[in-house]
């Protein structure tokens, strides 16, 4: 047997990780003395040197203790899953060293490419590992869910791009993300009410949009017809079905953009008369610009 503290010392892990593993029921004791002191024999130190294995694996605890504990557990899967964001994780350190010699030579040097969405891809592959009811229910089955998976990875450079234009940044993007999954069941109600009431929706959203340039008399930056753009701002975050928060800072400069699109500009004016693409892109603009 032998004490937490020659454990630590055999190991180079902390008292206080050893007693944190034996609150969270990872790595309970052989025994404890009646004087509370925590004695570890081989078995243990067997299952310990488990624990170390993973966790260099880059394993989060939650998913040791389901492996250690769960004996059908499916280890092969979770190998594969590990082994993919640990690829993942190589290849954009690698990207940030390339990164850091071309800006040591001085060279102006700009690729999305070195920002890319591991967290986000991450936070996917957690929450379909944890909530695999929720995933089969609103994406038919985990295998569909791993194509959009796979789809993300295959166009990460252009999914980068949008998430800094529409957030600011790739970090912003990710946590938007998370909030996302962390209200999963709602947002996916959502969309299905969206869905359903699609042609009310688009209804209300015509009928602010007409009543927003009805008057092009009357200048944009004008309190009156600032009011009427915000109703519809307020609106489209209402139904938005892909965000369960905020659109992102950028969102409304994109919207603006939209309006510089020529095909954008002519379905615009076609459906709300000539010059209404032009008279809602400058009430954004002076909205943005306050």
């Amino acid at each position: 047997m032998k004490t937490i503290s020659q454990v630590a010392g055999l190991t180079g892990i902390s008292t206080r990780t050893l007693q944190y593993y034996d609150e969270i029921g990872l790595l309970k004791p052989s025994e404890t003395t009646a004087k509370g002191y925590r004695l570890y024999g081989d078995e243990v130190l067997e299952r310990l040197q488990q624990i170390l294995f993973f966790k260099e694996l880059d394993f989060k605890l939650k998913e040791i203790k389901e492996i250690l504990r769960t004996p059908d557990f499916d280890k092969l899967s979770a190998y594969r899953n590990q082994k993919k964001l640990l690829t993942l994780k190589r290849d954009r350190l690698d990207k940030l060293i390339a990164l850091l010699e071309k800006l040591e030579r001085g060279e102006p040097y700009m690729n999305f490419e070195a920002f890319n969405l591991n967290e986000y891809i991450d936070a996917l592959e957690q929450f379909k590992r944890e909530n695999a009811e929720e995933v089969v229910k609103y994406w038919g089955s985990v295998e569909d869910f791993d194509q959009f998976i796979n789809r993300v990875l295959d166009d990460q450079d252009n999914v980068a791009r949008l998430a800094v234009k529409q957030f600011g940044s790739v970090e912003k993007y990710t946590e938007a993300m998370k909030q996302n999954l962390a209200h999963f069941p709602e947002l996916m109600e959502k969309a299905k009410k969206v869905q359903e009431n699609k042609d009310d929706i688009l209804k209300r959203s015509d009928d602010l949009f007409r009543k927003l340039t009805a008057d092009r008399s009357k200048s944009p930056a004008s309190p009156e017809v600032q009011e009427i753009l915000q109703e519809l701002m307020d609106f489209t975050r209402e139904t938005s079905a892909r965000w369960s928060g905020d659109l992102g800072e950028g969102y409304w400069d994109m919207v603006l953009e939209g309006y510089g699109n020529e095909l954008i500009r002519n379905v615009t004016d076609q459906k709300f008369g000539e010059g209404a693409a032009d008279y809602a892109a400058e009430a954004l603009r002076a909205y943005l610009n306050k």
